[in-house]
């Protein structure tokens, strides 16, 4: 593995960037732009989080907590509705500057390309979403970076399943041996993991409490040569920040 390391693969929501607040402040806006009574906590929304993707997660709560509004007719316009203002409010809160990347993200993605390897995205997340988190962190060509972008509804089943990491390592051709991804909730190490794919976690103030069996190491950022990571399980050797070096080493026992 260590020597035939071709690929990493991220997460990007919480993974990339600090993003789960923005998308909880965005969702509170869609609701009161909808004249909807609602507003999701971060304790709620934590909770919400287990459930991918943006519908899926307006629809759960739903079913959970608005029994009532379950037999509306209307109910898959307002579901559209509701999306379509949430990513419009998203979109500007990081237009605005308020989703800078996570310490080491774009030193790691430098780094990585200098060297030849491909960057690949595998997400849930909407692709208009990811392109201006890119664009506003890297430049106007920052898709160019990644040889491939799987968003959205690429896949039919979101996290957990791993039908969006293998579809990613059939585009690729590449084996799960050859990557490595980068992750930072529940529902996404069992993805990575359930592709066979060594799998990195940094978790974020959302997830820092899920259930990342299966994972590498599980680190609270990348960290930075002035900005070392902590370890919340795994054995780093004397690395205090991933570089590629760090990744040929940590998976080497494997």
């Amino acid at each position: 593995m260590t020597d035939r390391l071709k690929a990493l693969i991220f997460d990007v929501d919480g993974t990339l960037a600090d993003t789960e607040h923005l998308h909880l402040r965005a969702f509170n806006l869609a609701f009161a732009d909808a004249g909807l009574d609602w507003h999701w906590s971060a304790p709620l929304y934590r909770t919400l989080l287990k459930v991918a993707g943006s519908r899926e997660r307006i629809r759960h709560f739903i079913d959970a907590y608005h029994t009532d509004l379950k037999q509306r007719a209307d109910q898959e316009a307002l579901l559209a509705q509701l999306q379509t203002s949430k990513n419009r409010y998203y979109a500007e809160l990081v237009r605005q500057g308020e989703a800078r990347f996570r310490p080491g993200v774009a030193r790691l993605l430098r780094e990585a390309r200098a060297e030849g390897l491909q960057l690949a995205i595998a997400s849930t997340a909407g692709y208009d979403n990811i392109r201006v988190l890119l664009e506003m962190n890297l430049g106007a060509e920052a898709t160019d970076c990644f040889a491939l972008i799987a968003a959205g509804n690429i896949v039919e089943q979101k996290k957990p399943s791993p039908a969006i990491y293998r579809w990613v390592l059939d585009q690729l051709r590449l084996n799960p041996c050859d990557c490595i991804a980068f992750e930072d909730s529940q529902n996404g190490i069992r993805s990575a993991v359930g592709a066979g794919v060594p799998t990195v976690v940094t978790v974020n103030d959302f997830t820092v409490s899920d259930d990342f069996a299966g994972a590498v190491i599980v680190l609270d950022c990348l960290g930075e040569p002035t900005q070392p990571f902590h370890v919340l399980a795994g054995h780093p050797g004397a690395a205090t920040f991933v570089d590629l070096a760090f990744l040929r080493r940590l998976v080497r026992g494997r």
